[in-house]
């Protein structure tokens, strides 16, 4: 059993397994290369040649308990039909919706556009640098996705005005995408992940109706996974209230931000807890990282803890630094 599998299924406190999100990314010099000669952002996700090296180039470095694979949570709404660009700073541009194109996209279309996303999956399971470390795969929750699909670009300084408007639009894009979603967890699962990380990444824009687009299609992709036998990870970033959303949608472990106070929130949810550091934490010094993160696992030493970030690692942070991070957790007993 890999040490998560240990966390999460047994519970167990003995170990620290330690990843982090986006790891296969733009911190890393050997990415850069890559990305320097694949300007499209889409097809060198699905070059599945290049993003198994991508995938494993962290694992390789820095040992760490797992790989997560080198996609984005973007490829549904590309595998059902809608436009996805990656413009250089400036992030993901979505086209129109056309609603009727993407109603008509079956199962069997959206698996073969998504292909080398599976094709990467099952290279990757049976790679020895992974054989005593977990393969997670990963999709973006109905709500982010809804989000995107709507507003056409990153939401960083909020929703556009009249993003509720078309009541119909959305809960018929709702309905698409847990249909869809579905569908992409169970090809990963099948191609080789034995873990499943749901991402919602803009939760906290969610200001009412939160059974609609937070709990609700979110407990249907767990109970889904769940069902397939694999262990499957929530990180509903920036929400307000982890104890309530755990103890709804209850999925195997739950992964917090960075302005969740552990020390709280530990004393109320008794499910396996991930991450939790600021990544602007590794931009600062040696010093204050490993206080840091000591910290964390100093809180959750007693309670079964995978160290991760409160969000994704931040381009500009140094491979020092993530080595240093590794050692720490590592070394701490």
């Amino acid at each position: 059993m890999t040490p998560i599998q240990e966390c999460l299924i047994n519970k167990s406190t003995k170990v620290n397994p330690v990843w982090l999100m986006r790891q296969a990314g733009r911190y890393l010099p050997e990415f850069r290369e890559i990305r320097r000669s694949n300007p499209d952002f889409i097809k060198l996700c699905l070059n599945h040649t290049l993003a198994e090296e991508i995938t494993l180039q962290p694992i390789k470095r820095f040992g760490f308990d797992a790989a997560i694979i080198f996609s984005d949570i973007l490829m549904v709404p590309y595998g059902i039909g809608q436009t996805v660009k990656f413009k250089k700073n400036f992030g993901p541009s979505l086209g129109t919706i056309d609603l009727n194109k993407i109603q008509s996209v079956s199962e069997d279309k959206f698996t073969e556009n998504l292909l080398p996303v599976y094709k990467l999956l099952s290279n990757l399971k049976n790679t020895k640098d992974l054989e005593t470390r977990d393969l997670i795969g990963f999709v973006g929750a109905p709500w982010t996705l809804l989000v995107y699909m709507i507003n056409k670009v990153s939401p960083k300084n909020g929703l556009s005005q009249d993003f509720f408007k078309d009541k119909i639009l959305i809960n018929e894009i709702l309905n698409l995408l847990d249909r869809f979603i579905k569908i992409h967890i169970e090809n990963q699962i099948k191609a080789g992940a034995t873990i499943i990380q749901i991402f919602d990444s803009w939760a906290g824009l969610i200001k009412e109706d939160f059974d609609k687009f937070l709990y609700d299609p979110t407990l249907s992709l767990v109970n889904y996974v769940k069902n397939l036998g694999v262990p499957v990870i929530c990180f509903p970033r920036g929400i307000t209230d982890y104890v309530r959303f755990t103890k709804i949608v209850k999925p195997s472990m739950i992964n917090i931000d960075y302005n969740v106070d552990p020390e709280h929130l530990i004393k109320s949810l008794d499910i396996p807890i991930q991450g939790g550091l600021d990544p602007k934490i590794l931009l600062s010094n040696k010093e204050n990282l490993n206080n840091q993160i000591r910290k964390y696992l100093e809180i959750f030493k007693d309670h079964p803890y995978v160290f991760n970030l409160g969000h994704g690692i931040l381009p500009e942070t140094e491979v020092d630094m993530v080595y240093e991070l590794v050692e720490t957790v590592r070394d701490y007993k």
